[in-house]
């Protein structure tokens, strides 16, 4: 059964950090594009950050370009979300979700299987 599990969100401070996990179950995530999306309260689905199964560089929404970081362990079929110096305006639920292509896409309904979200709440 091919599954993704997320998990590292929580309650952070303003300037604070997370690392979320995403763990690949029944595939190998290495031949796979991973993109994390975020739903904030009240607002669609967008992704924040995407790297493709052919080395370019990752993609970042531009909000978090030089905060965040993607990655992926093959080892160990994790891809990760590093994020840094959080404002208020990351809050949301963030899912980890792949798609069988070469490379990223914006949209959402062009990626095949998904986790089932970890909430982030960045407040003091």
């Amino acid at each position: 059964q091919l599954q993704l599990v997320e998990s590292g969100g929580g309650l952070v401070q303003p300037g604070g950090s997370l690392r979320l996990s995403c763990v690949a179950s029944g595939f190998a995530l290495t031949f796979y594009t991973i993109a994390w999306f975020r739903q904030a309260p009240g607002k669609e689905r967008e992704v924040i950050s995407c790297i493709n199964t052919i080395g370019d560089s990752p993609n970042y929404q531009d909000s978090v370009k030089g905060r965040f970081t993607i990655s992926r362990d093959s080892a160990k079929n994790t891809a990760y979300l590093q994020m840094d110096s959080l404002k208020p305006d990351d809050t949301g639920v963030y899912y980890c979700a792949v798609r069988v292509d070469h490379y990223c896409s914006d949209y959402a309904w062009q990626y095949d299987y998904w986790g089932q979200g970890t909430q982030v709440t960045v407040s003091s």
